[in-house]
C-alpha cells in the first residue's frame, strides 16, 4: 500500500518539474538540471515525465534527453524485471 502513495506522489511531483523547469525556461531563469528530471524518472516518476514531456511540450524534442531517458527507463524495467524474478523465486 505504501508504494502505491510513493509512486502517485513521486508521479505527481516529477509531472509539476517539468511543468516548472519549463516555466522557468519561459522566463529565462535558471533552470532544473536535466540530471534531476533524469533522476526523479529513475525513482519512479516515469509516468509523471512522460505526461510532463507532453503536457508541457518540454524536452520532447532534445534528443540527446530523450535517449538518456529511454536508458532510465530501460534501467528501470531491467531492475523490475531482476527484482520480480528474485522475489518470486520460491525455491
Amino acid at each position: 500500500m505504501a508504494l502505491k502513495y510513493y509512486l502517485i506522489i513521486i508521479t505527481l511531483f516529477t509531472f509539476l518539474s517539468f511543468g516548472w523547469d519549463k516555466r522557468l525556461a519561459k522566463n529565462g531563469q535558471r533552470r532544473l538540471s536535466e540530471s534531476i528530471l533524469l533522476i526523479l524518472t529513475f525513482l519512479g516518476g516515469t509516468f509523471g515525465a512522460l505526461l510532463g514531456m507532453t503536457f508541457f511540450r518540454h524536452k520532447y524534442a532534445k534528443k540527446t534527453f530523450i535517449l538518456k531517458w529511454v536508458l532510465v527507463v530501460a534501467v528501470q524495467l531491467g531492475l523490475i524485471f531482476i527484482l520480480k524474478e528474485h522475489l518470486t523465486d520460491q525455491r
